[in-house]
């Protein structure tokens, strides 16, 4: 490159960046926030999926679930279509008919309520409150860690009896032992019978903070006799799951007199169903996560452009020096761009480094998930950043007549 060297032009390069280290830093440290807040939040986006997979997977390809587009019990909404029948213990008697529905190995209602429990002076709002039948427990594939269940004679008599998990075990026992111990619940007495094996966290939900009782009590003392929330399946295996599924269709048009799917008051859903939607909405989360993050590493490119500009006018003279010994345009050029390049990528590297420190801690109850796309699409992107940003400045300076940058003060 002319009497310039690519040895001497790095020189010149690295000079320029560390006589102002105060400014080359501030301009490195918006890089540095913008690489690491695409990796961290594609990571939280990603470990925020991986959580729900997990749960979703838990329950087994061979679960369905059964859930009503009309009102009634359970929080749904009350104003609905007239045709709206809502869910029924009717419908879920009629799922276990073996007859009817030969590859459903059983069905249980659920209920879902709110409520708070408490026990001596402590209490606690539980995250999920349901009321529903011993065969609950094996279709939703949730065991008992410790006690037992309760029992069909339980709901036969209604009785005030729960089986809890670990995070209300935690928070009203602490480390006391909840078994036989009686919690009150929306003002009624209730035994503790057994603790749920820990589910663990479903993105920002906590699948630990749970109460299953009896329906017959929780529509005696809590709910009132209205619809159920949904309906819990399990087919015989999971090569079965899809003509459960019919079947769960043909006998659900049959109680509610549906003709056509298109005015069907449910919806039949099983895991792979429920899974790919989550994970369609979750690529979709992650996205936009890492876009708004890449709003800030815009940001620190625009602060690249702003330092070399204020250093194309700082060094015009020694612009004008350099051209008037015999550096051609394209050495000037290169040397700018090198200058906003090693900006970019120190503010890269760094930006890395910190990302993936951070990432291996939780960040609001998220494990978070580090992909290596993220990492090096974030470090590449780093880089043209440099290029793109310092191109204007670089061009400017190459573009500088020898004389009238001697000439400059």
């Amino acid at each position: 490159m002319g009497s310039l060297g690519l040895r001497e032009i790095w020189r010149f390069a690295w000079r320029g960046i560390s006589s102002n280290r105060m400014r080359s830093s501030l301009t490195i440290l918006g890089v540095l926030i913008g690489v690491s807040s695409v990796i961290i939040l594609t990571a939280v986006g990603n470990g925020s999926a991986a959580a729900v997979r997990q749960q979703i997977e838990k329950l087994g390809t061979n679960s369905i679930t059964v859930m009503g587009t009309g009102g009634g019990g359970g929080g749904f909404s009350r104003t609905r279509s007239s045709t709206a029948k809502g869910l029924t213990i009717a419908d879920t008697t009629a799922l276990n008919n073996k007859d009817n529905a030969p590859h459903i190995k059983q069905a249980a209602p659920i209920l879902n309520a709110t409520m708070t429990c408490t026990y001596g002076n402590i209490s606690a709002t539980p995250g999920s409150a349901k009321g529903t039948w011993p065969s609950y427990f094996e279709a939703a594939n949730s065991p008992v860690d410790k006690g037992g269940y309760w029992t069909n004679d339980d709901v036969a008599q209604k009785r005030g009896v729960a089986v809890i998990g670990t995070t209300l075990a935690k928070n009203l026992f602490d480390t006391d032992s909840p078994i036989d111990k009686v919690i009150r619940c929306a003002g009624q007495s209730v035994t503790v019978v057994g603790v749920m094996k820990s589910k663990g966290t479903t993105g920002f939900q906590d699948s630990d903070d749970v109460i299953i009782m009896p329906i017959t009590f929780v529509q005696r003392a809590i709910a009132g006799y209205g619809n159920i929330s949904q309906i819990q399946v399990e087919s015989i295996d999971a090569k079965s799951t899809q003509l459960a599924m019919d079947e769960v269709t043909a006998i659900m048009n049959s109680q509610h007199k549906i003709k056509s799917t298109a005015t069907a008051d449910y919806r039949v859903l099983n895991q792979s169903t429920i899974l790919q939607s989550s994970t369609d909405s979750s690529k979709t989360l992650t996205v936009l996560l890492a876009a708004i993050a890449a709003i800030s590493l815009l940001v620190g490119g625009i602060g690249i452009t702003n330092i070399m500009l204020v250093s194309v006018t700082e060094r015009t003279r020694e612009i004008g020096i350099l051209k008037a010994i015999g550096a051609p345009k394209a050495a000037i050029l290169t040397q700018f761009l090198i200058e906003a390049m090693m900006l970019s990528l120190l503010g890269g590297i760094s930006g890395v480094l910190l990302g993936l420190g951070i990432s291996h801690f939780s960040i609001l109850g998220v494990v978070p998930v580090v992909s290596l796309s993220s990492v090096l699409t974030a470090f590449i992107v780093s880089a043209l950043v440099g290029l793109v940003f310092g191109g204007w400045p670089a061009n400017r300076a190459a573009s500088l007549r020898p004389i009238e940058a001697l000439r400059y003060e």
